[in-house]
């Protein structure tokens, strides 16, 4: 009976917050109705320590599982600013975007292993794959490097399962296929969920994907009976409470003691409320479809499967529903007043200023004209605070009136708040952000040999290694090769094919490997071959890389650092170099270019020493040139963000990079 609370009380929510959308008391929302059985399944067997990456339809889940509360979830949809009222974003995503506080008030990490853990959602459809890929293989790597066996707050040798949560439609994209490839070579623990309603938006499966069944076309990644290769693979529907039950069982048990990844189709889902409040599924759903979608949705299901095994009267199933629905409503009102009555208060204040400076100003018809509009504004928004002294102080620049210091102040107040909970945490705030750290210059002596750069950096990443149990490098030919500019040369013998591997052409997962790695406590070096490469992992690194620590308002970190290397730096037009479009849009990751060999080994020791991610672009010129080879190149620092002068002068002033 507890289950079937818990759904009908996630269905409320998902009805109530449509309509609060629809009222113009929230901008958008997305809701996960129609999936709230399979997810109750799911949350059966997620146990402390384990991660899922999914996206905004899984909020049934995080109600099992107590990772936020529906009020909480009516913050989200309301965008309240404050981490008290919505924990996963502070404000800063769209609603269902769920995410757990991994990081404490200075930026350490809290322990993982003793709690649920949701890596941060983004909107776009299928990016929760890559770090899907970097999550399960985290588990590998501590149950099978003893190196890390120190690492206790982030695995219990490596017994956690990595859940992924996607929907049909989105296994049409490239990364899904990219992701599940990945998963599969790298034989770990990852147990994805496809809620699978036979549309996206509008577009049915037979336009999505070949045969119009995902389940068919993954066959192929289906693991044979005694082989460790591959996927268990299984198909449920999303109306058969038992089923659910014991599939999630299966597939978690062989996940969690073996390392076999599952697959879990998930069909006859249904939808009710189409895709979003941007539209209607009348628009484009049969009568027949929405027929058999009432007549199939989970929640009626269960409801006469409890009315049919006796475990519950009809006048008891009905006396649930009618407290879920005036809890929900309760949650829905107390969020609105939380997220309101602050605001309330100071459009009280400004107003009660306004009336003030009408007594002594000329223009007080004026004032009291932007103090109405203030007080009538059908939205409650800062915005209409900004705007009514905006307006004022245009009104009062040539009059010295008592008020209009008092509103300038409010202005700055205002701004200065406004900061706070907008603009923060788009690079780490913590004692270990990358300004901290301190540069250590490079000691020569009489006797230090002049080497080619690749030496020089092949020095600089075995000391890496040596010194940094949690260092994991990984790329096309970096293992075996050495990099096909031997930087790693040699050291995969050394350190072990886990610490120094080799990957397959994927660049949009070796950034989400990285980044899942990063999650768990570990410190990734993702090698992408080449600059010209980078674009096909742009997204993640911009909309998720990039934004982490921003988007969860210093909620979760990932120290990830991208080694890659270019020509000069040029695109193929005249000044069309891909450099500028890497800046603008990785802001939250330092762009780093050394000018030489040793330099970069000291900004892979300054990304090191922080906690924020990095991209490493080393110009290809650099590897032949000789180079004196400094006697601590392993401790080399160079600071981020400063440049280095190499020649004082009195006339010009020169800048260059790389």
């Amino acid at each position: 009976m507890s289950d079937y609370r818990l759904a009908y009380q996630s269905r409320q929510v998902s009805l109530i917050g449509r309509r609060e959308v629809l009222s113009g008391k929230a901008k958008f929302g997305i809701f996960g109705d129609g999936k709230e059985l399979p997810q109750i399944a799911l949350s059966k067997v997620f146990q402390p320590g384990d991660f899922r990456a999914g996206y905004y339809r899984d909020q049934t889940l995080m109600f099992a599982l107590k990772i936020i509360n529906e009020q909480q979830f009516f913050a989200q949809l309301y965008a309240h600013a404050d981490l008290e009222a919505e924990p996963s974003a502070g404000g800063r995503s769209m609603t269902a975007h769920f995410a757990t506080r991994m990081l404490d008030a200075a930026g350490n990490w809290l322990p993982q292993v003793d709690r649920y853990n949701i890596a941060a959602d983004l909107s776009p459809t299928g990016s929760q794959m890559p770090k899907l890929v970097g999550l399960a293989y985290a588990s590998r790597l501590y149950r099978e490097l003893d190196t890390l066996s120190g690492l206790v707050n982030f695995s219990k040798n490596g017994s956690e399962i990595a859940f992924g949560t996607i929907g049909n439609a989105s296994c049409a994209e490239g990364v899904f296929w990219e992701a599940i490839n990945a998963i599969g070579v790298l034989k770990c623990p990852a147990v994805i969920s496809i809620w699978d309603d036979g549309y996206g938006i509008s577009v049915t499966n037979e336009h999505q994907v070949t045969k119009g069944n995902i389940s068919k076309l993954l066959k192929g990644f289906e693991r044979e009976p005694g082989s460790d290769q591959g996927f268990d693979i299984y198909k449920v529907r999303a109306w058969d409470y038992l089923a659910l039950i014991e599939t999630y069982k299966m597939a978690a048990d062989a996940a969690r003691d073996q390392h076999v990844p599952a697959i879990i189709h998930v069909i006859e889902t249904t939808q009710p409320q189409g895709h979003s409040t941007s539209g209607s599924h009348e628009r484009y759903k049969s009568d027949e479809r929405l027929r058999w979608e009432k007549e199939f949705d989970c929640l009626i299901r269960m409801r006469n499967w409890i009315l049919e095994q006796s475990l519950a009267t009809k006048q008891e199933l009905e006396d649930i529903e009618r407290q879920v629905k005036e809890y929900v409503e309760m949650c829905r009102i107390q969020a609105w007043d939380a997220y309101t009555g602050p605001i309330r208060q100071e459009i009280d204040q400004i107003a009660s200023l306004l009336q003030q400076s009408c007594g002594s100003s000329t223009k007080a018809a004026e004032l009291g004209r932007i103090r109405q509009n203030l007080l009538r504004s059908p939205v409650v928004l800062r915005r209409n605070i900004m705007v009514a002294i905006h307006e004022a102080l245009v009104v009062l620049h040539d009059e010295a009136n008592p008020c209009r210091d008092e509103l300038i102040q409010w202005k700055n107040k205002i701004n200065s708040e406004g900061y706070e909970r907008y603009n923060t945490y788009v690079h780490s705030q913590s004692p270990q952000k990358t300004s901290n750290i301190k540069s250590v210059k490079p000691i020569f002596n009489d006797d230090s040999p002049l080497v080619a750069g690749y030496e020089i950096l092949n020095k600089a990443f075995d000391a890496i290694l040596a010194r940094e149990p949690s260092f994991i490098a990984f790329g096309q030919d970096l293992g075996r090769l050495g990099d096909v500019n031997q930087g790693f040369a040699g050291l995969q013998i050394k350190y072990g094919e886990s610490r120094v591997a080799d990957v397959g052409i994927r660049e949009s997962t070796i950034i989400g490997q990285a980044i899942g790695l990063a999650l768990r406590g570990l410190r990734p070096l993702a090698e992408i071959q080449y600059l010209d490469y980078l674009p096909y992992a742009l997204q993640i690194l911009s909309d998720d890389l990039a934004t982490l620590h921003w988007r969860t308002k210093g909620g979760q970190k990932a120290p990830v650092i991208i080694r890659t290397r270019g020509h000069r730096l040029e695109g193929i037009w005249h000044s069309g170099s891909t450099m500028a479009g890497f800046i603008h849009l990785l802001r939250g990751i330092h762009v780093l270019v050394p000018r030489n060999m040793t330099q970069a080994a000291g900004f892979y020791n300054t990304l090191l020493k922080s906690d924020e991610p990095g991209l490493v672009v080393e110009v290809l010129n650099g590897y032949r040139l000789k180079e004196r080879l400094p006697e601590n190149i392993g401790e080399v620092t160079v600071p981020v963000g400063v440049p280095e002068i190499l020649r004082e002068g009195d006339d010009v002033t020169l800048v260059t990079y790389g």
